[in-house]
């Protein structure tokens, strides 16, 4: 099975996991705060994307959200659950995702999007399909005809370095969407549903998938370093460009 595949089967398989676990009935733990939150669904479609990725490809890294961890020239990020507070809340807004690279960067991503049934596949070298059929490639479009999708906890909204930056972007896109699955953000901002994806200091496994299938409908995917921040931006080249300069300006 090749890699593109194999991404797409483990999404799927975690994501079904997940959400027949949650129809059950699921407890809920903190981990640093209320909307910080893991369950037993995130820990066991985890150990099941692990337990395949060994049989399949057991020569490869593996990082993911819940701690596991195993070195290799080329790595798997897995988040079993993005969206976890949404996935506990009954917010029908949360995904399974996956992420390959290897020290050239992103190879492929995954994101399987089990309320929709929807399924997205692509990278750098393998252009993005959702269910199987290819997406637009992304066109430029400047900032104030796009949504952004993003999000900023608020606790940093009385810290400047934080919020400036973000508010400088945000002030200049069409609309706002905070709906609370990074992977599911990115996977639209590669369908064309949002224009811009914009947060900071993302982990691996939040930020790599949906990279990959942004690079896969020939948009842009960039990390900007600033205040001492780390912004995860990702959009057509125009918005990206536009973001960043925005954000260095700030």
């Amino acid at each position: 099975m090749n890699d593109p595949d194999l991404a797409a089967d483990l999404v799927r398989d975690a994501g079904t996991l997940a959400a027949a676990m949650l129809a059950d009935g699921l407890e809920t733990h903190y981990k640093t705060s209320i909307s910080d939150v893991v369950s037993a669904a995130d820990h066991a479609a985890e150990e099941r994307v692990v337990s395949r990725l060994l049989e399949h490809r057991p020569d490869d890294g593996v990082v993911g959200e819940e701690g596991a961890s195993r070195p290799g020239a080329r790595t798997w990020y897995i988040d079993p659950v993005d969206g976890t507070y949404n996935f506990l809340t009954q917010v029908p807004y949360w995904c399974s995702a996956i992420g390959l690279v290897d020290e050239q960067g992103p190879i492929v991503g995954a994101v399987y999007y089990p309320a929709r049934d929807e399924l997205w596949v692509g990278g750098p070298d393998r252009p993005t399909t959702r269910n199987a059929k290819p997406v637009a490639p992304l066109s430029d479009q400047s900032l104030d005809r796009v949504s952004v999708c993003t999000y900023l906890h608020p606790d940093k909204f009385a810290d400047d370095d934080h919020f400036q930056p973000w508010r400088s972007v945000v002030a200049a896109t069409a609309t706002v969407r905070m709906l609370g699955s990074a992977s599911i953000d990115l996977s639209g901002v590669a369908s064309g549903w949002s224009g811009l994806f914009l947060q900071k200091n993302l982990n691996l496994w939040d930020w790599l998938p949906g990279a990959a299938l942004v690079l896969g409908a020939g948009g842009a995917a960039e990390i900007v370093e600033h205040r001492g921040q780390h912004w995860n931006l990702a959009g057509s080249r125009q918005a990206v460009a536009e973001a960043t300069e925005l954000i260095l300006a700030s």
